[in-house]
């Protein structure tokens, strides 16, 4: 009993020292990332808050460029109540500014009084935030600049792209193994359990106690906190969770084939074998066609009403645009029992018809893919609100704790044997 322990305890302490130091990281940046949004809306205010908010701008009052929105409360793009400039007229004007091959995502203000923000990739990478009624801009920042995107990148990615996202994954499931070891150390010989820390015999003694205690009482709830995180930072993981589940992978739709070119006309050398060449007539000489005119392409507004007549209850959480068009555009739509804040339900549209491919609401999505609204909620703590984004910060913070604690445990005993 005593060695199978012993392997127990190594197989804690080991992966604790391995990995430990990127669960303490883990941790401290998910609560700095759970205080420092709001603290960023609060020092930087003309990015989140629309400088017309409160004014008598109409809804069809022009922007720059001509970007003026249509009459009513509502442009094409916003929320019921929200107004909003001509996307295609922003659209215009950034391509002007960042070049013909920028991609751009939109993001509408949710609330009356929030800015547009557009998410710019081209010559420039970075956001954009505009006032969503006049198209104004009230400021810039790239894509790694400010507190939020530094930490965000760390936290999510180490800053290393898609290897850092394995590493992390990889963590995070490692915890599952340091809970399970840690549950199985502690688990007592008679119950009801100890769960009390003893501070009159030293420092070293509560710490441990602490480290024990707390680990198991709070470990069910990080361990949601960190396979929640896997899930979010190594896609292939939800890919497993649909194969598992025997349910057909949910895919982007194709656009459809170009009409195919007719048939070119037998020449004299096509004729059957062992009969002569055929002799065809003679062809009048045809005049050289001009080019046709190049399609126009569709207005982002157009393809906005698309979308939101697709899903007449929903508003846009996200549009996603990029110039390209040999490959669908997407536009992730906000429905009311969808509780994933950005939303996950898309309507996909061919950018040279406007046609809508595929209207996908969120809960008839794949496994993998349908509980990302679940999920992405639960590990940033939105799903419950202001005491939800509390909680995921006291978590994030244990966490840490947790981690160094047993480090310097660790330390703190070999220094011991060592001295002795």
């Amino acid at each position: 009993m005593q060695s199978l322990r012993r392997v127990w305890l190594r197989c804690h302490r080991w992966t604790a020292l391995c990995l430990g130091w990127l669960l303490v990281l883990s941790g401290i940046t998910g609560s700095l990332l759970v205080v420092a949004r709001p603290v960023d809306r609060w020092l930087h205010p003309a990015y989140f808050q629309a400088a017309s908010a409160g004014s008598n701008v109409p809804g069809g009052s022009s922007g720059p460029n001509g970007a003026s929105g249509p009459g009513g409360a509502s442009g094409p793009g916003g929320s019921p109540g929200v107004r909003m400039v001509s996307l295609e007229g922003l659209r215009q004007r950034l391509a002007a500014d960042f070049g013909p091959g920028a991609s751009f995502t939109f993001a509408p203000p949710r609330q009356e009084g929030e800015t547009l923000q557009i998410l710019v990739r081209g010559s420039w990478r970075g956001s954009l935030y505009l006032d969503p009624a006049t198209g104004a801009e009230q400021g810039r920042r790239g894509a790694d600049e400010g507190l939020v995107a530094w930490v965000y990148g760390l936290h999510s990615a180490l800053w290393m792209a898609q290897a850092g996202k394995a590493v992390l994954a990889c963590a995070a499931l490692a915890y599952l193994l340091l809970a399970l070891t840690g549950v199985v150390l502690w688990w007592p010989r008679r119950w009801p359990p100890t769960l009390r820390i003893e501070f009159g015999k030293g420092g070293t003694r509560a710490l441990f106690d602490a480290h024990r205690t707390g680990g198991v009482l709070a470990g069910l709830l990080l361990a949601v906190c960190m396979g929640s995180g896997a899930y979010l930072a190594w896609r292939p993981i939800g890919g497993w969770i649909t194969w598992l589940s025997g349910a057909p992978r949910t895919v982007a739709p194709t656009l459809p084939q170009a009409l195919r070119a007719p048939a070119a006309p037998l020449s004299p050398t096509s004729a059957r074998p062992g009969q002569p060449p055929l002799a065809l007539p003679a062809q009048p000489q045809q005049q050289p066609q001009p080019n046709p005119e190049p399609q126009r392409p569709v207005s982002l507004d157009d393809l906005a009403n698309q979308a939101r007549a697709a899903f007449p209850d929903g508003a846009i959480g996200y549009f996603l645009y990029t110039p390209r068009t040999d490959r669908p555009l997407a536009i992730r739509m906000r429905v009311p029992d969808d509780p994933h804040p950005n939303g996950r339900s898309t309507v996909w549209l061919d950018p040279r018809t406007g046609a809508i491919l595929a209207a996908q609401r969120w809960n008839e999505l794949d496994p993998g893919t349908r509980i990302n609204s679940y999920i992405y909620p639960l590990h940033t703590g939105e799903l419950g609100g202001i005491a939800g984004q509390g909680a995921v910060a006291l978590l994030g913070l244990l966490l840490a704790t947790l981690g160094g604690s047993g480090i310097w445990l660790w330390w703190r005993r070999r220094r011991a044997r060592r001295q002795s």
